[in-house]
C-alpha cells in the first residue's frame, strides 16, 4: 500500500495564536477568530495545582490483540457542573477554571489524559511491530497526548450552535493541531471528536470536543485498512462517486460531500468525505475549511432539527494513520446518534455489544430522507447567511433538496 507524507500544513493567517502554560506545565493555545473583540494579552494561570496524575498504562487483549488504556485518574473528573463551576468557562475569582483568560476557541492538554503526557519512557511502545505481537500480560506506557478543544466561552451549546465564523476557527484548530500532534515522537494516529448529549456520556455541557493521539493504529482504522488491502481499485474515490450518484446524498459542495451510508449501523449516520485525497486535516487548503465550516454547520443543526429537542451525537472524524497508509486512508467524517425516535434510543445489546453484529433499526433510506428534510428545514431557518465569512468558493454550496 501507499505511504505518502501528510501535505504541508497552510496555517490562515486572519486566525490569531496565543500559546501559554498552565500553572501545572500543561500546553493552552488560544485561537482567535479573525473578527475577534479580543485584546491579544492574556491572563497568567496563577491556580496552586496539584502534580499531573501517573501515565496511564495500557494493557493487550490477548484474545483480540486490542490494547486498552487503564486511566485510572479519569475516575476524578468533573461530572456535569452547573454554570458558575464550569472548568471551560473563562476564569473567575468564584470560578478559577482550566482557562484563565476570555476567548474564542482554546486548545489545552487534557488534566486526566487517556494517553500521555509521556511522549516515551522505558516502557512505551517500540514501534508497531512491537504493539503487533500478541502474548499474555503484556504492557506498555499509555504515551501520546489529549487535548481538549473548547469552541466557545459559553456554559452550553454544540458545533452546531457555533456562528460559521467560529466554525472556521475551530476547524483551523484541529488543522493545526493534527499538525503538531502529528509530528510528536511515539504517535501513530490523531483522532479529533465531538461527543455531545448526556445520552452519549458527556460529563460537561460546554461546547467542547477533544483530540486524542494514539500510540498505536486504532482497531478501526485497522479493520479499513484489511478492506483497502482486499478492494480492487480505490476504495474512498469509489465510495464517494457511488453515493454522489445515489438518493442517501444530503449535501454536496465544490470539495465535501455528505451522505448516510449504504450500511449504516445507526438510525442516524452521516459520513462526510473531501472530493480530493486528503489524509487529514493538516493537508486541507484554506478554501476546503472555509467550506467545510459552512456544510458542516449545516448538516448537525439538520440533525438537530429532526425533532424538538437536541440530538445526541458522536462526531467523529477519521483521519489517516500519521506513519503509514496515507496514500490509501481518505479523511472522513462519521456523526452518528443512538437516537431511533423522539422518545428512544438504540442500546447496544447482546448482538452489538458481545458480537459486534450490527441489527439496523431504520432502513438507510429512509434515514435519508429524513434527514434531508430536517436540513432544508434548518437552513429555512437560519437566521446567518451559508456564505457568511467564507471564500466565494462556498457559493456554489448545493444541498439535495434544492435540487
Amino acid at each position: 500500500m501507499n505511504s505518502a507524507p501528510t501535505t504541508g500544513f497552510v496555517a490562515d493567517t486572519r486566525i490569531a495564536r496565543q500559546q501559554h502554560t498552565l500553572a501545572d506545565g500543561r500546553e493552552l493555545i488560544y485561537f482567535d477568530d479573525p473578527d475577534t473583540t479580543l485584546p491579544p494579552e492574556r491572563a497568567a494561570d496563577t491556580r496552586d495545582l496539584a502534580p499531573r496524575p501517573a501515565n496511564a498504562t495500557m494493557r493487550q487483549d490477548a484474545l483480540t490483540g486490542e490494547w486498552v488504556s487503564i486511566a485510572a485518574a479519569r475516575q476524578n473528573r468533573v461530572f456535569l457542573p452547573p454554570a458558575h463551576l464550569d472548568p471551560l468557562a473563562p476564569s473567575t475569582p468564584e470560578n478559577p477554571s482550566e482557562i484563565p483568560s476570555n476567548y474564542d476557541v482554546a486548545v489545552f492538554e487534557n488534566k486526566s489524559p487517556s494517553f500521555g503526557p509521556l511522549l516515551t519512557d522505558a516502557g512505551a511502545p517500540n514501534g508497531l511491530d512491537d504493539l503487533s505481537q500478541i502474548g499474555l500480560g503484556r504492557t506498555r506506557t499509555s504515551v501520546g497526548r489529549c487535548e481538549v478543544v473548547c469552541f466557545s466561552p459559553e456554559h452550553e451549546g454544540s458545533f452546531a450552535t457555533l456562528s460559521t465564523t467560529r466554525a472556521r476557527t475551530v476547524i483551523e484548530a484541529w488543522a493545526e493541531r493534527t499538525d503538531a500532534l502529528s509530528a510528536l515522537p511515539g504517535v501513530e494516529q490523531v483522532f479529533p471528536f465531538e461527543n455531545r448529549g448526556e445520552a452519549i456520556g458527556v460529563t460537561l455541557h460546554h461546547p467542547h470536543g477533544q483530540i486524542y493521539s494514539y500510540p498505536y493504529v486504532t482497531p478501526r482504522t485497522q479493520q479499513l485498512i484489511r478492506s483497502i488491502e482486499r478492494y480492487d481499485g480505490d476504495l474512498f474515490a469509489d465510495i464517494l462517486a457511488s453515493e454522489q450518484a445515489g438518493d442517501r446524498l444530503i449535501l454536496r459542495g465544490e470539495h465535501w460531500s455528505a451522505f448516510v451510508p449504504f450500511a449504516a449501523r445507526w438510525p442516524i449516520e452521516v459520513h462526510m468525505l473531501p472530493h480530493r485525497h486528503l489524509p487529514d486535516f493538516a493537508a486541507t487548503t484554506l478554501a476546503e475549511r472555509d467550506e467545510l465550516a459552512v456544510l458542516y454547520r449545516r448538516l448537525l443543526r439538520g440533525i438537530d432539527a429532526m425533532y424538538e429537542t437536541p440530538t445526541p451525537y458522536i462526531a467523529a472524524w477519521h483521519q489517516a494513520p500519521v506513519n503509514v497508509h496515507q496514500g490509501d486512508i481518505r479523511l472522513m467524517l462519521q456523526v452518528t446518534s443512538p437516537r431511533r425516535a423522539a422518545d428512544k434510543l438504540k442500546y447496544l445489546a447482546g448482538s452489538e455489544a458481545a458480537m459486534g453484529a450490527w441489527i439496523g433499526d431504520v432502513a438507510p433510506e429512509q434515514a435519508a430522507a429524513a434527514i434531508l428534510d430536517a436540513v432544508a428545514r434548518a437552513a429555512a431557518d437560519d437566521a446567518e447567511p451559508a456564505s457568511a465569512s467564507v471564500s466565494p468558493a462556498t457559493d456554489t454550496l448545493t444541498d439535495r433538496t434544492a435540487q
